[in-house]
């Protein structure tokens, strides 16, 4: 029992997230084995926990663009300094973060060669050979790959790395309209990504001219406000305008017989999704996943005892082949460890459902099944097993939603004057305020709020505007103002 009583002190959280989120978030993503800190500074191992959040995360969005016509492919990681060089105002917003790779062995390479902070350039050099007429429109390409953007700020796991994964969609069409419509299309899918599979409610809007995508005609983005006071982008879908086609010469032929230059999108959703869902909903026993995410659903935990060992295992088994039919789900029939050692290792984890199973709900017919997000125990028929599990499911995942939704709508103060800005600060809360829409008064703003950025013009804006916050001209949309990740 000393092994047992060893791991337990070692197992659980030792603070508080709203006492100190930093040391809590780092000892979550350490103790569940979701990551490892590598060798590599900046850049973090994705154990199996997280990577296999990250395939199901991928799975469902891969599965909506897919049956919306976007083929997926890959491209280099290696960008030639001269491709990315190519659209000014791009390489301008990346220069300060790329690694380059400058020799060959011993050998110095004739050309830098860019470790792909974003894939624009050299994905664009393609399409400029194989985009002749309107026939090859639209062209609607995306990759899942990893990128590489040496950033000098502390690395956080999952929400700021040197390394990250992600997709990149990169989509080629002959009209602004077409264009415009999959900018909000696949803006979408991210907030469906969000709500509908991890139990984030999003606030989709357009960044500001200051805050949008180096080189794009403009950015949408869906946006979200966490516990630790905190306000975090969640995915991005910009509309490129000509700017790239330009650079890159991607012309068309139009059925009228006029050479034209084509419209270009391009958008992203990396692994910074995890470390969202892990700070907007796990607790002081550790992660709390969301069941469409999570990957075990379900563990099934005997009680056991001598005299009825033999008969418990056998039902456990039984029940574990009958739900992994639609779930996937963990029977943890260790022996040397006692039930409640279990519960909390399997808590920490924040496995959505706790099946237990003990010498009673044998004479019973049942088990009794514990949610995470409560702790609240069911007593589950056998034989109504998998209903029981599926609305359990369902449910945990609206009151999560519901949760977080209820935190986002207390988050957001709506302010009428510097004062009242002020003090939206002070009890930080995400700051939505009228604004004139001026470059030099939105920084005027992070320098005097001590670093509040604009995170988004939503696109729900009021009928009527007023005078803008900081400077008292007329506003030009409502924006929202927070501390940001």
């Amino acid at each position: 029992m000393a092994k047992e009583d060893k791991k337990q002190t070692t197992v659980g959280l030792s603070v508080k997230k709203d006492e100190n989120s930093s040391e809590w978030y780092t000892q979550v993503i350490q103790k569940t084995e979701l990551a490892d800190y590598s060798v590599v500074s900046g850049c973090i191992v994705f154990r199996p926990y997280s990577y296999q959040i990250w395939d199901n995360i991928k799975n469902f969005f891969d599965a909506k663009i897919r049956k919306s016509g976007v083929d997926n492919a890959y491209f280099p990681m290696f960008i030639p300094e001269s491709l990315l060089m190519k659209e000014q105002e791009h390489v301008a917003g990346f220069t300060p973060e790329v690694a380059w790779v400058t020799h060959a062995g011993d050998t110095k390479l004739s050309e830098r060669l860019a470790i792909r902070p974003t894939s624009e350039t050299i994905m664009y050099d393609s399409y400029s050979k194989w985009i002749r007429s309107y026939n090859d429109l639209p062209l609607r390409i995306n990759q899942w790959n990893s990128v590489v953007r040496w950033e000098f700020k502390h690395a956080i796991p999952f929400l700021r790395t040197r390394e990250f994964l992600w997709q990149e969609g990169h989509t080629v069409f002959a009209t602004q309209k077409d264009a415009g419509d999959e900018v909000l299309e696949i803006l979408d899918y991210y907030a469906e990504v969000f709500e509908d599979l991890l139990a984030i409610p999003v606030i989709k809007g357009k960044k500001t001219e200051s805050e949008k995508f180096a080189g794009a005609l403009y950015s949408t983005t869906v946006e979200t406000y966490l516990p630790v006071k905190k306000a975090i982008q969640g995915a991005t879908s910009h509309c490129l305008g000509q700017n790239f086609a330009k650079a890159f010469d991607i012309k068309f032929v139009d059925r009228d017989g006029e050479t034209k230059l084509a419209w270009q999108n391009s958008w992203g959703l990396s692994t910074r999704t995890i470390g969202i869902m892990i700070l907007m909903h796990g607790d002081d026993k550790g992660l709390v996943l969301p069941p469409r995410v999570a990957p075990i659903t379900a563990v099934i935990i005997p009680i056991l005892f001598d005299k009825t060992k033999d008969m418990l295992l056998k039902k456990a088994n039984e029940l574990k082949k009958m739900l992994s039919e639609d779930y996937t789900v963990k029977l943890d029939d260790r022996a040397d460890y006692r039930p409640g050692w279990k519960f909390n290792e399997w808590e920490l984890k924040g496995v959505p459902l706790r099946i237990e199973l003990g010498p009673k709900d044998l004479e019973n017919e049942q088990v009794m099944i514990a949610r995470r997000d409560t702790g609240k125990k069911t007593a589950v028929k056998w034989k109504d097993l998998k209903k029981g599990v599926d609305r359990l499911l369902n449910e945990m995942h609206k009151n999560l939603y519901e949760k977080a939704k209820a935190h986002l709508k207390e988050s957001i103060r709506d302010v009428k004057d510097w004062k009242e800005f002020m003090k939206a600060v002070h009890d930080k809360k995400w700051v939505k305020a009228h604004h004139c829409g001026n470059a030099d008064c939105e920084a005027s703003i992070k320098e005097k709020s001590g670093g509040l950025k604009t995170n988004c013009i939503p696109f729900e804006q009021p009928k009527k505007l007023g005078k803008c916050v900081l400077c008292g001209k007329p506003a030009k949309y409502e924006v929202l103002f927070a501390k940001s990740y």
